[in-house]
């Protein structure tokens, strides 16, 4: 039995040469994987706090158990520690950390200021270009309905430059008044300039001083008999009417704040991130960090801040449902991180209390159905497992799929399915790489299973660890073929089930087989759809990554075959014939009058087609 000694030992050896400065320390097993990412202000003593604490709690005994490295990084302070800290856990998600998981990047509006008619648009990664941001959204569609507001009440256009610049007539935005038209000349600069203006005071929040404006406006208009102009400001101003009564602007009158509620259940955390700019609630997004099941809310709600805000964009305020241990410090490395002054309140009465409440009943509701739909594929699997008499507890199924047309462009597929779902990180294709299994669909699966699995079994980078079960599409061949690719390797133990469609291909009745045996369900049972919604997105996913393929071989250029045709000369070769074969049918003469073309190149090129 491991026991937590290990570890101790490990950590009394480098104590000697330990610094009595702030960092950052890492606990790694005999494979040299990162196990635990922690932070000290000072890394003697809190690595000393390891060896001599007698009572740790069983997580901690279990790391110091598989501990058998220790490797340190020292840092000029606290602040820049927790921001390594939180950098490194995303980087490695080592195993005994608190991990977020969903770490994607938020939509910002983008409207610039550098050209002389600004476009309006989504905006995801690098603020590189001049001109006004807005954000974060919560999700692509909170962040297009503020868009399409924008473009009902002031006709900006969202069209990219290249559409814009080619345009001789105005596209149907312009018909449905969602745009004025500045493609064709509809509006003058100096007018459009102002709507840009107007856009942007009222993404700030100032929506009242905008519907003033245009008052003023439509009544100046009316003495000039401009009744046109007065009827787009009118309706301008009907659109903006509408849009108030129905804009989500928040009881706290939160100018700049995210509040983060975190809400914990039978071992599980949901934690809700609401977004408030100018005064409106710019949607919400939930988050289940990987933690263990002892942990507690304060240590959970402490590690999500510091990693979520590691690569984000801070506010002024952040509220949250529970006092942190590491408040000052996080308020004070987000200040340095920002150069503004971030503040951390816990919500405990008045308007700010509202709001967390809110947060958390919406946390509470996303854990429970986060746990329902967890308990529910529990018992799918469970039925999975009742079925075909399989021997081991299935958590995790792999999908394999294949797909090709005539046996070109032809690709394998791997899905993976878990308690929680369908698990996106796990996916892969498989070009197929050896020439005669592309049209033969054994050989197929014979080239991508071993590929899988040889790649697992001499623990090569990336990696995936081995299911419970693995689901074949296809029938008694297809089953034969993997079941003895898998005992080649040795894996006789993951059991395999494969699917066949019935004799008229028609869903709802397919047969499965396993073990020398077949199967069948009744058409309306929960399992079969289970096994059913599984392969269809295996199918689905090898559909796309066919698809895909099959396109960049179609726009893939026959001057991409000629050696030592590089982007710069294709380009040219292009400009200047507009098609790969008008460069086939292209004279010697013609193609040497290409700049950037010498003689040399010309023939081969010459030669490429004509020989």
């Amino acid at each position: 039995m491991l026991s937590s000694e290990t570890g101790k030992e490990v950590i009394k050896k480098e104590l000697p040469l330990m610094p009595k400065l702030p960092g950052v320390y890492r606990m790694l097993n005999s494979k040299n994987e990162i196990l635990y990412v922690g932070k000290a202000k000072n890394l003697t003593n809190r690595l000393k706090s390891y060896v001599s604490e007698k009572n740790h709690i069983i997580r901690t005994e279990r790391m110091l158990s598989q501990t058998k490295k220790l490797e340190i990084t020292t840092t000029s302070n606290e602040s820049e520690a927790l921001l390594l800290e939180a950098n490194l856990i995303k980087k490695y998600k080592p195993k005994y950390n608190i991990l977020l998981r969903d770490d994607k990047s938020f939509p910002f509006i983008f409207i610039g200021n550098k050209e002389k008619w600004p476009q309006i648009k989504r905006h995801r990664g690098k603020k590189n270009k001049e001109g006004f941001y807005f954000g974060p959204f919560a999700s692509a569609g909170s962040a297009n309905w503020t868009i399409k507001m924008i473009q009902k009440i002031f006709h900006l256009r969202v069209c990219d430059d290249t559409v814009f610049k080619n345009r001789e007539r105005p596209c149907i935005l312009y018909q449905i008044k969602r745009c004025s038209g500045p493609c064709v000349g509809y509006i003058k600069n100096d007018e459009y300039k102002q709507t840009v203006e107007d856009a942007i005071e009222f993404v700030s929040g100032k929506s009242r001083k905008i519907q003033k404006n245009l008052s003023q406006q439509m009544e100046k208009a009316s003495e000039e008999l401009d009744f046109e102009r007065a009827t787009i400001l009118r309706d301008r101003i009907k659109s903006l009417n509408i849009i108030q009564s129905s804009q989500r602007i928040n009881e706290a009158n939160l100018i700049e704040a995210d509040v983060i509620a975190g809400y914990k259940e039978s071992g599980k955390t949901c934690i809700q991130v609401f977004f408030y700019r100018s005064k409106q609630n710019w949607g919400n997004q939930s988050f289940f960090p990987k933690h263990d099941p002892d942990e507690s809310l304060k240590e959970i709600l402490n590690s999500f801040i510091s990693q979520f805000y590691e690569n984000k964009s801070v506010p002024k305020l952040i509220i949250i449902n529970e006092e942190i241990k590491e408040k000052t410090l996080i308020e004070k490395t987000l200040s340095k991180k920002e150069s503004k002054e971030i503040n951390i309140s816990v919500a405990k009465k008045g308007s700010k209390l509202k709001v967390i409440n809110q947060a958390i009943k919406n946390a509470k509701d996303s854990l429970n159905r986060k746990l329902y739909e967890s308990q529910n594929n529990r018992d799918l699997f469970d039925k999975v497992a009742k079925k075909f008499d399989l021997e081991t507890n299935v958590s995790l199924v792999e999908v394999y799929d294949n797909s090709h047309i005539q046996g070109t462009n032809s690709v394998g597929a791997l899905i993976t399915f878990g308690e929680e779902g369908f698990i996106k990180k796990r996916y892969r294709k498989f070009n197929i790489k050896i020439k005669q299994n592309e049209q033969d669909d054994y050989g197929m699966m014979k080239e991508v299973l071993n590929r899988r699995f040889k790649k697992a079994i001499q623990e090569k980078d990336n990696y995936l660890s081995f299911p419970d079960l693995v689901l074949i599409d296809g029938g008694k061949g297809q089953y034969s073929t993997a079941r003895e690719t898998l005992n080649e390797l040795g894996l006789h133990d993951i059991p395999i089930i494969a699917i066949a469609k019935g004799k008229f291909r028609n869903s709802g009745d397919e047969t499965f087989f396993h073990n020398g045996k077949s199967f069948k369900f009744q058409k309306n049972d929960p399992t079969l759809f289970f096994l059913q919604r599984i392969r269809d997105e295996a199918h689905r996913f090898a559909i796309s990554a066919h698809r895909a393929k099959r396109k960049k071989g179609i726009s893939k250029s026959l001057l991409d075959q000629i050696e030592g045709i590089g982007s710069i000369r294709k380009r040219a070769l292009l400009n200047h014939f507009g098609s790969a074969r008008a460069v086939e049918s292209a004279s010697l003469d013609e193609i040497k009058t290409v700049e950037g073309v010498e003689e040399k190149v010309a023939k081969k090129i010459y030669n490429f087609f004509h020989e």
